[in-house]
């Protein structure tokens, strides 16, 4: 079975984020970058059925050079290749620009499975992952809490938590699948799998895909606006409950 997972490089959830002063983008000195989360479970689901059913385990990432840190994570997990895609404006490319570009270069891989994080920890879109099913014209199951594939390895069972219960579908394969953290428990790298890691080529290809260049830019970050403080209301019950409503009508406008 021959599976390639989707990987981005993230900032740490835990780490202070710093806009650019111009709003060009996140400001990294000294911001602990990471596999995203998601894309960690996505990994385990895909060594899991290598191990159950034997072939392959690719990953794929589009990005700068350092993007290598997060999928040498992946290939100290177990998987087998990694492959970079650079490019010039990659970086500011937007959801669907960076989906065709992994579509292209999944087009030239074999696979019977493809599998990304629901989302990335630094956007939280969800955009990429039913994108490239669209493009590369597979079936898709988004956002998955359980997998099953059956031993002949042409139909995956899946569940997704939505509100009130549980769906469950069955996909046939090729197919993509986007995951949940709740499917199962990343393993740690092992230390000879970080030795072996380091040791192991990544291939790098270069996108010219002209419709990357077409698509919309990022153009500017803007921080959130600060919170202003909180006020402490010190009275007997009845005029604290008379400021709080006049506060919600007068100041706040939600009365």
């Amino acid at each position: 079975m021959n599976i390639v997972v989707c990987v981005k490089q993230v900032p740490d959830t835990e780490a202070p984020i710093r806009i650019k002063p111009d709003g060009s983008g996140i400001d990294e000195m000294g911001l602990n970058l990471v596999m995203n989360y998601y894309d960690e479970h996505a990994t385990e689901a895909g060594l899991r059925l290598k191990e159950q059913f034997g072939g392959t385990v690719t990953l794929i990432a589009a990005g700068p050079e350092r993007t290598k840190e997060a999928l040498r994570t992946g290939l100290a997990m177990g998987a087998d290749e990694a492959m970079l895609i650079t490019g010039p404006g990659l970086e500011q490319s937007d959801h669907l620009g960076m989906a065709r570009v992994l579509a292209a270069a999944i087009k030239a891989l074999p696979h019977d499975l493809v599998i990304c994080g629901k989302l990335s920890t630094d956007d939280n879109a969800s955009i990429v992952g039913p994108a490239l099913a669209e493009l590369l014209g597979l079936p898709q199951a988004t956002a998955i809490a359980h997998l099953e594939v059956d031993a002949s390895a042409t139909t995956a069972l899946v569940h997704r938590e939505v509100e009130g219960g549980v769906e469950i579908l069955e996909v046939p394969l090729p197919a993509l699948l986007t995951v949940e953290r709740s499917l199962n428990e990343p393993r740690y790298p092992s230390l000879p799998g970080i030795m072996k890691a380091k040791r192991k080529e990544i291939k790098t290809s270069t996108s010219t895909d002209q419709k990357v260049a077409a698509s919309s830019r990022l153009t500017k970050l803007v921080p959130p606006p600060k919170r202003q403080a909180g006020r402490v209301i010190e009275a007997d019950a009845d005029k604290a409950v008379a400021e709080i409503v006049a506060f919600l009508k007068n100041d706040a406008k939600v009365l």
